[in-house]
C-alpha cells in the first residue's frame, strides 16, 4: 500500500493526502501489508492500522551534522531498521540525494536492498 506525504494536503490539490484507510482498503488481514510513506513520522499512524513494514525516506539520514538533530526532533528515526510497537518495522533509508545544500556530513548515501521472505513454514503431515 502507498500513501500521499503527510504535506500533501496543504497542497490544495484535490485528492492528495495521506489517507491511509483508503491504501488499506481491501487488503487482506492474513497477509502481511507493506506501506510506502515518504515520512518516517507516519509510522504512528501505521502501526495503529496493523501494518508489518514500512518504508520511508525524507530525512537523507540526517544529510548535515548537526544538523541531523533537529531532524531527529520531528523524525522517529533518521536511517535504518526500527520497530514501533508489537507488529510495526520501519526502514528508513538515507537515500542518494539531498535537500538544500548539495552535500552531506556524516550522512553516506545508500541504495537499500531489501529481500522479504515469509516464515518458515512448518513441514506439512
Amino acid at each position: 500500500a502507498g500513501v500521499d506525504d503527510v504535506t500533501a494536503e496543504s497542497s490544495g490539490l484535490a485528492g492528495h493526502r495521506a489517507h491511509l484507510a483508503g491504501a488499506l482498503h481491501g487488503a487482506d488481514p492474513d497477509h502481511p501489508v507493506l506501506l510506502l510513506a515518504h515520512q518516517p513520522k507516519f509510522v504512528d499512524r501505521a502501526a495503529a492500522d496493523g501494518v508489518d513494514l514500512q518504508l520511508s525516506g525524507h530525512t537523507h539520514g540526517g544529510q548535515i551534522w548537526p544538523f541531523h538533530h533537529l531532524v531527529r526532533i520531528d523524525q522517529p528515526a533518521l536511517a535504518g531498521l526500527s520497530r514501533h510497537g508489537t507488529r510495526t518495522l520501519l526502514y528508513t533509508s538515507r537515500g542518494t540525494g539531498f535537500w538544500g545544500p548539495p552535500f552531506r556530513v556524516f550522512a553516506p548515501s545508500e541504495i537499500t536492498l531489501l529481500v522479504l521472505r515469509s516464515p518458515q513454514q512448518p513441514p506439512s503431515m
